[in-house]
């Protein structure tokens, strides 16, 4: 049970990193995956829109899953289904893993790297502290997708959504496409959470309301939801008085953000971002422990599934670079900072002498700004590399290219910031 690289997690960002890696002569490589098939959260996306960047052609869900898992029924890539990994542990030149499953009960596995892609889960509505009584009808967005495009199961007719980040704005197209009803979109922020495509797509078209800066304040219902209360809410987010609205309704959908799967992780004493809630990784998508990278939604929220196969490519090429001793020993790096208006950045550090002729970062924004430069300065504050953008939002990761040249100027620290355009 010796295998020179172990992947965990066997979607879209797995799949790509051990194929990458297969490519580069990484050795035995094997996928452990929970589920009871290959593909991830891609199996139950059954819209199109996938594939444009990476097949250059829109793809589904699963078709853009499929394409990754012809290629590794053509390599010598192993993979467990129905496999749980309860934990890894860094043992010097070599790593083990400990997982169990049905089939082969437990297991204890020893590799030379790991690479970490077990995606992202939902926030319930626990994290969001939501009052009110507690019937059924309550669900994530994800869940009621599962439920409805795999096991054929219609969850609701009369559906509020709250949140509306891309699952909840993909699914209030879903569900009034199986004939529900969709009473509102309803939206915390001032701003919508969702690329503006799936706005455009999947509520304009369907004239579905999307109100923006309110919540939910109450769940009314015993057994079943029977109605939400709404309200508006003020710069702080605290619900206006008097603004209450009871929306009669039998579902709802929360959409409220996405955490990154890190419990592994964590107990593997592998650092965590605060700002991202997922590993701190350089550029060649390695952690703070050596021979173990991290890749996907698992390292920070993807808007498209093709930037997640782009950067899981480089953590598959990376991981068998250090396995045929390629990668250097990390020596001297350059640390990435956010600055005004970014909340954060990916990679968090960068190694100059692994890093390509091109290095991208990637980023998100504070809020929506129009017309604004994005920024980089070395640490003495002089100017680096700066880009125009006409507008920019958190919802939409933004990415900018440094390269070799950029980093020799950085003395340390480059910072990405927002700044007027003058």
């Amino acid at each position: 049970m010796k295998y020179d690289l172990i992947v965990i997690g066997g979607g879209p960002a797995g799949l790509a990193a051990a194929y990458e890696a297969y490519k580069n002569d990484a050795g035995k490589i094997l996928i452990l995956e929970r589920d009871k098939e290959l593909g991830g959260i891609l199996n139950q996306c059954i819209h199109n829109g996938f594939g444009v960047h990476s097949f250059k052609e829109e793809l589904t869900g699963p078709e853009y899953a499929q394409r990754y898992i012809d290629m590794l029924e053509d390599s010598s890539v192993d993979y467990k289904l129905d496999t749980m990994v309860l934990s890894i542990e860094d043992a010097g030149e070599t790593k083990k893993v400990e997982s169990i499953s049905a089939e082969d009960g437990y297991l204890n596995l020893e590799t030379k790297s790991i690479i970490l892609a077990m995606g992202c889960r939902e926030r319930t509505r626990g994290a969001i502290q939501i009052p009110g009584d507690r019937p059924s009808g309550v669900f994530t967005a994800g869940t009621a997708q599962r439920y409805i495009n795999m096991e054929g199961y219609m969850v609701g007719k009369k559906v509020v959504i709250l949140g509306s980040g891309d699952i909840g704005l993909i699914m209030a197209r879903r569900m009034t496409l199986e004939g529900a009803e969709v009473e509102a979109v309803v939206e915390l922020m001032p701003y919508s959470n969702g690329l503006n495509r799936n706005i455009v797509q999947c509520l304009n078209d369907y004239d579905i309301p999307l109100l923006l800066s309110h919540t939910v304040t109450k769940i009314v219902g015993k057994k079943r939801l029977e109605a939400v209360v709404i309200s508006e809410v003020d710069e702080s987010f605290t619900p206006i008085a008097g603004t209450e609205k009871t929306i009669e309704c039998d579902t709802l959908l929360l959409s409220v953000g996405l955490i990154p799967e890190n419990e592994i992780t964590k107990n593997a004493g592998i650092k965590i971002d605060p700002r991202t809630n997922g590993p701190i990784v350089n550029g060649s998508m390695e952690t703070n422990v050596d021979g173990i990278f991290a890749c996907g939604n698992v390292v920070h929220v993807h808007d498209l599934v093709d930037f997640v196969s782009t950067e899981s490519k480089r953590a598959g090429l990376n991981a068998a670079n250090y396995i045929n001793g390629l990668l250097k020993v990390e020596t001297e790096s350059t640390i990435i900072k956010n600055g005004d208006r970014v909340t954060y950045t990916v990679p968090q550090t960068i190694v100059y002498d692994n890093m390509e002729d091109v290095q991208e970062v990637m980023f998100r924004v504070s809020n929506v700004f129009e017309n604004v430069f994005i920024t980089v300065r070395n640490k003495d504050g002089e100017l680096v590399k700066k880009m125009k953008r006409p507008v920019v939002a958190p919802a939409e990761m933004e990415r900018i290219k440094l390269r070799k040249k950029d980093i020799e100027k950085a003395q340390g620290s480059l910072t990405i910031a927002l700044e007027e355009v003058i």
